[in-house]
């Protein structure tokens, strides 16, 4: 049985970097996948796959429900790791709605919780200008990106919250914090 914990947050929460220092920190049952990352290596590859991907990156627009789904899904399938970690998924209402179809037709992969990392736009936007890594890190394209992860976040919230599954931590704090408290709830949750 696979067990999924899910991380979003805005751009700039800090959500891949919290993941990536927990799935370290316990590679030996843990990995961490960035649906990001997953996206950009397609790239990377340059794949017709990852033209596709790219032509809706670059302009700071959501990829395809279809090629997002089917990427994280094999990676799931194919991690040799028990806990599953995947930071900046869902970011649609029709991906949550997705993912929440696939799950219910595999047993063998179980959403433990999702754990929303919350900063204000204020914290997002100097940290992500502030790191400008690359083509999409400008003032348009961040707020073309928030505004994309805002917009369904209070549907994206309720749907978990009701299924008992929403855990929101405060982004706001020192790196140690955050990820000792993140780790510390996903250790409670695999028991």
């Amino acid at each position: 049985m696979k067990k999924l914990f899910l991380i979003i947050g805005a751009p700039g929460s800090g959500k891949t970097t919290d993941a990536e220092i927990i799935a370290k920190r316990n590679s030996d049952k843990f990995a961490h996948y960035s649906t990001g990352e997953l996206l950009r290596e397609e790239v990377k590859k340059g794949t017709a796959l990852g033209a596709t991907i790219a032509s809706y990156v670059d302009n700071g627009k959501l990829v395809p429900l279809d090629i997002v789904i089917d990427t994280i899904v094999n990676a799931i399938k194919n991690s040799d790791k028990e806990v599953i970690i995947i930071d900046g998924f869902p970011r649609s209402v029709e991906q949550m709605k997705a993912l929440d179809e696939i799950l219910s037709k595999n047993p063998d992969i179980k959403l433990e919780s999702v754990i929303e990392v919350v900063v204000s736009e204020d914290v997002a936007r100097e940290r992500v200008l502030g790191r400008a890594r690359g083509a999409d890190d400008n003032v348009e394209v961040f707020n073309n990106r928030m505004k994309v992860y805002l917009e369904p976040l209070g549907e994206i919230e309720k749907f978990y919250e009701e299924k008992g599954l929403l855990k929101k931590i405060n982004g706001e704090r020192t790196i140690e914090e955050i990820v000792d408290e993140m780790e510390e709830f996903i250790k409670s949750k695999i028991g």
